[in-house]
């Protein structure tokens, strides 16, 4: 079947089965079961679609490359890239850093979300002291860098790694929650403020704001919830609804294909990945030519007769020199730049190099490139369950905030609905006394062959990212600062010279650390085929399913 990349979000909402209206519908190739009947059971298929990326975001096609490979030197000596083939599927990426304004809308949503709550506001906001020096004069960038509309399109700065991670979450949100009022799956924006229409801005009808866990579970529906346009119920058992002539219809599925994956912070892999961009360099398989950086060439001024000689990226050029001569300024900036300054490399992605140093979402460790697999590489696994409030009915227990909670998993494979239910309510005491407090983990009341993906009997460790690995504590802070909470950040720095600009860079933080030189960018998922646009190329010709006539 050919798939064709859609690059709107409109091409994602249009439903590209034919309906019970029309005479000709698809069957099932295995049943001949015919799909979107609602006389036989109410099937339900959509038509396979590449779904658009997320606003922000540019679709990055994987493939292999060799990780660690642009390095031509090891400067710091910590022989932390050993050169690694690796294979990367293909994602979305942001097409630029996060920028200060992006950043005030989060802050915005929260405060007019939970005014009362001022820890959280608290928590979110970025340490602008960063910014200051004992021999140097910042503080205006303390007071201004964040709110100043002269800077509103910088990249925000002072933002640690758990507060990244928070905000990929709250994007992921807000972008679905936009998707679903403004296509009338839920009530509207222009209808949230009035009578039955869901209260103010983010505040859904049950007190809490969307949450697409929450949403995708059941469990953010009814009077002031359901928008004027649902999904159709072709199910039997459905009830008579809100839709139009009372018909039944239903919350938005992830078989749907309407609600964007989550955002998050790229793996290491997939950002040295982006950064290089070798696609561009790339005919029929074959790499005409590597890169240092991520444009082509050996140097960092530009080659091309209109802007010869500029300097390609915002870096510091040399001890002292972080902007060039007054009168023409090499790289036009003194501290960051613009989110958008500079050329875009051959993915479409700007600032891959200097500017800011990017989190990724990978734990540090210096041997990673010789432990993580060659498909997908990561370093980051921490695997948890969303914890039933009801198990009967697969409802998930909320935190204040509306967010599912997550605890450790309990077994590496998918445990019987017996030992399901056991564990549920082994926990329950522990749920009554502190339901926010992450469960402990209780694999030992388990059966033997649930623990374990070998059935060896030892307990399932939720923590595969080895994070946890064996760390010297007694010499943490004296010979080594790599422990439990070490994260990686890439790409180099406005005040990072120019050898950090090379992808295959890598320098680690505390995850609660913050820098002036350090921001971050978002990536998504991508589901289905990998290949984003397959016209003009060759593929093997598919024959269709013959449809099946019952006799």
């Amino acid at each position: 079947m050919k798939i064709l990349f859609t690059k709107t979000a409109l091409g994602l909402l249009v439903l590209g089965t034919v309906m019970s209206s029309c005479s000709k519908r698809e069957q099932s190739q295995k049943t001949g079961i015919t799909y979107n009947d609602k006389n036989n059971g109410g099937y339900q298929r959509f038509r396979q679609t590449h779904p658009a990326p997320g606003p922000g975001l540019v679709p990055i096609e994987g493939g292999t490359f060799v990780m660690g490979g642009s390095a031509d030197q090891d400067v710091t000596y910590d022989y932390n890239n050993v050169r690694r083939r690796v294979t990367v599927p293909s994602f979305y990426m942001d097409e630029t850093e996060v920028s200060n304004q992006d950043w005030l809308d989060y802050l915005h949503w929260i405060d007019i979300t939970f005014p009362s709550d001022r820890e959280l506001y608290y928590n979110a906001v970025p340490d602008t002291l960063v910014w200051r020096r004992k021999l140097s004069y910042n503080e205006p960038y303390v007071d201004n860098y964040l709110r100043h509309p002269g800077f509103q399109d910088y990249p925000v700065v002072g933002v640690t790694w758990d507060q990244a991670q928070a905000y990929c979450s709250w994007r992921t949100d807000r972008t679905n929650e936009n998707i679903l009022r403004e296509t009338g799956r839920m009530v509207a924006w222009k209808d949230m403020g009035k009578k039955g229409g869901g209260g103010d801005a983010g505040i859904a009808a049950n007190g809490q704001p969307f949450n697409t866990d929450i949403y995708l579970n059941g469990q953010m529906t009814g009077p002031g919830i359901d928008g004027k346009k649902m999904m159709p119920n072709l199910s039997p058992n459905a009830q008579a609804g809100t839709g139009k002539g009372g018909k039944a219809v239903r919350p938005v599925r992830m078989e749907d294909g309407i609600l964007k994956q989550n955002y998050r912070l790229p793996s290491e892999a997939e950002w040295e990945y982006a950064a290089l961009a070798l696609a561009g360099n790339t005919q029929f398989e074959n790499i005409d030519d590597g890169k240092v950086y991520p444009w082509n060439g050996l140097g960092v001024r530009s080659a091309k007769k209109k802007t010869r000689g500029l300097i390609m990226a915002n870096f510091k050029r040399g001890a002292g020199d972080n902007a060039g001569v007054g009168g023409y300024l090499n790289d036009k900036a003194d501290i960051t730049a613009p989110v958008r300054s500079y050329q875009p490399n051959d993915f479409g992605l700007y600032n891959m190099a200097g500017n800011v140093n990017e989190w990724v979402a990978d734990t540090y460790r210096q041997t990673s490139f010789e432990e993580v697999e060659d498909f997908n590489p990561f370093r980051g696994n921490e695997f948890t369950n969303k914890r039933l409030a009801d198990p009967s009915k697969g409802r998930y227990a909320k935190d204040k905030y509306g967010k599912p909670i997550k605890d450790p998993a309990y077994s590496g494979k998918k445990l019987k609905y017996a030992d399901m239910l056991a564990l549920q309510q082994q926990n329950s005491v522990a749920q009554s006394a502190n339901p926010n407090a992450p469960l402990n983990n209780t694999q030992a009341s388990l059966p033997a062959d649930s623990l374990s993906p070998k059935n060896s009997g030892k307990a399932y460790n939720p923590d595969a990212r080895g994070e946890k690995d064996e760390v010297n504590k007694a010499l943490y802070g004296t010979t080594t600062l790599v422990n439990d909470h070490s994260k990686i950040y890439k790409g180099g720095s406005w005040n990072d010279m120019a050898y950090w600009l090379n992808p295959a860079t890598r320098r680690f933080m505390d995850q609660d650390e913050a820098s002036a030189e350090v921001g971050f960018r978002c990536a998504m998922t991508m589901v289905g085929a990998p290949e984003i646009n397959p016209n003009g190329k060759p593929h093997y010709p598919v024959k269709k399913a013959k449809p099946y006539k019952a006799r």
